[in-house]
């Protein structure tokens, strides 16, 4: 009886251990897979990040033929994280391009360019923009920026700065000392979206650097007696932009022909050249006025008993230009060449009147001055907004230099300005007044009357200035109804 006991005990061990054995399943084992992201959003999962990029790579073919690059690589935001999971849902990787395609542009590998500019508001505060340029070959941009510092300051004078090989100042000429580029200009390599402006031609490029995006450039036709800075005027450009942007010009004192076609475009630069420049050339120091006065002579009955005739200086400055416009001047010293000639005028008796010529008109500075802005349509140097310049800047003769009233006549104003800085305004009661701006100080007093050539103020850089200069106006018929101050001479 107990043999029979462990035998059957025997046969129920052997057994319990081949159904245990036989029956069992191991754990099953996870996957490896890839979750992919665009901009945090899940997409999905994939077997292979490899086929993913395969698969996009081999669908950008339109954007390789247009930029001529080998590989095509997904969309900046795409992140693609390995994941193990026991979950075997898949999506395939053309459900995945298909999403992507919707949210996102595919890149290529370039360089993006960023510039940051400064500039100062009417508050006279700075504000800093950036903007990105992009390109897939570093030489197009310098090509550009090369190109468009041959435009401001010209091919054969920037070329002869970068060999060394400008010729030696010996009476009058130019050199150039520095040439660079104002703004912080960074680069880096990266993906750049397909959709974004990618320049492959620096042609292309240096249109942009000078004109910015679309600028429409309109045709004229000259007229007879049309000059280019009466064409550049009416079409509300700088002379020197219409030079720009017609090449065949070479200079605003180029005869123009009827029927002879021009572009008229206004420029944008998108960078600032800045030249700076040693320049030593021979001014005409115009002829100083003297009146003289005569008891015996009915007030109102002038008569000129000396004509006025100019004389010639050899001035030397440092210029520096922003964009070709002239913005600072530095006199070095100057020569006399040739000495002036007064005019003299008798006037009847010694009494001043506050009632100025219509006919004679002073100069509002000494000597060797630089005249950096005309009458003139340009892009305000400081602002960045077009405008008509509504006057004379006259830079050259120094900080502190003195300043003349350019007509008898009464002070109406002499006070501060956010733009003017220290100015004076003198209502000449003949139908005119003028002003001047960015004193250092101002030497006269509301109401006085003061003559032609009395000194109301001195030179400086008060207001919105990039340098010491006075800026001259003259108004007719009504307050700021400013003329061509150069019509009056």
């Amino acid at each position: 009886m107990k043999k029979f006991s462990i035998g059957l005990m025997l046969i129920v061990i052997v057994v319990g251990v081949f159904v245990l054995g036989f029956g069992y399943k191991a754990a099953p084992e996870p996957n490896n897979y890839y979750e992919v992201y665009l901009n945090d959003k899940s997409l999905g999962t994939i077997r292979s990040d490899k086929e993913l990029e395969n698969y996009i790579d081999k669908n950008g073919t339109y954007y390789k033929n247009k930029f001529d690059v080998d590989k095509v690589y997904s969309p900046k935001g795409l992140q693609i994280r390995k994941l193990t999971t026991y979950n075997g849902k898949l999506s395939s990787v053309s459900q995945i391009y298909r999403k992507i395609s919707k949210e996102e542009p595919l890149t290529i590998k370039g360089f993006e360019f960023i510039i940051k500019k400064q500039t100062d508001n009417k508050d006279n505060e700075n504000t800093v923009t950036t903007q990105s340029i992009y390109v897939l070959d570093k030489k197009v941009f310098k090509d550009a920026v090369t190109a468009l510092i041959e435009t401001f300051v010209g091919a054969d004078a920037y070329e002869a700065y970068i060999d060394d090989n400008q010729v030696k100042i010996e009476t009058t000429g130019e050199n150039i000392n520095d040439v660079y580029v104002n703004e912080d200009i960074t680069v880096r390599e990266t993906n750049i979206p397909v959709n974004e402006t990618i320049y492959i031609d620096a042609v292309e490029l240096a249109n942009y650097l000078l004109y910015g995006k679309n600028q429409v450039a309109n045709e004229y036709t000259v007229q007879a007696g049309d000059t280019i800075e009466n064409v550049a005027f009416n079409n509300k450009v700088s002379p020197e932009e219409l030079l720009i942007s017609n090449t065949e010009l070479t200079s605003t004192t180029n005869l123009l022909y009827p029927g002879q076609k021009l572009k008229i475009v206004e420029t944008n630069p998108q960078i600032s050249v800045v030249e700076e420049s040693y320049v030593v050339e021979d001014i005409e120091s115009q002829y100083t006025t003297e009146e003289r006065y005569d008891d015996n002579i009915v007030i109102g009955q002038d008569k000129v008993i000396q004509e006025g005739e100019n004389g010639l200086e050899r001035v030397a400055q440092k210029v520096r230009k922003v964009n070709g416009v002239i913005n600072y001047v530095d006199p070095q010293g100057k020569t006399v060449l040739k000495e002036p000639v007064s005019k003299i005028i008798v006037k009847g008796n010694k009494y001043i009147p506050d009632v100025g010529s219509t006919t004679s008109w002073g100069w509002p500075t000494d000597s060797g001055w630089t005249l950096s802005s005309g009458y003139v349509w340009r892009t305000n140097p400081v602002t960045g907004r077009r405008e008509l310049h509504g006057g004379l800047d006259i830079s050259g003769t120094g900080y502190g230099s003195k300043i003349y009233a350019t007509n008898n006549g009464r002070v109406k104003e002499a006070s501060y300005h956010y733009s003017y800085g220290n100015h004076v305004i003198i209502d000449h009661n003949n139908g005119y007044l003028t002003l001047y701006a960015h004193m250092s100080r101002i030497n006269v007093k509301v109401g006085q009357v003061v003559a032609r050539g009395d000194v109301i103020g001195f030179v400086g850089m008060t207001g919105t200035a990039t340098g010491p200069h006075v800026h001259y106006e003259i108004w007719k018929g009504c307050d700021y109804c400013r003329i061509n101050p150069m019509s009056m001479y």
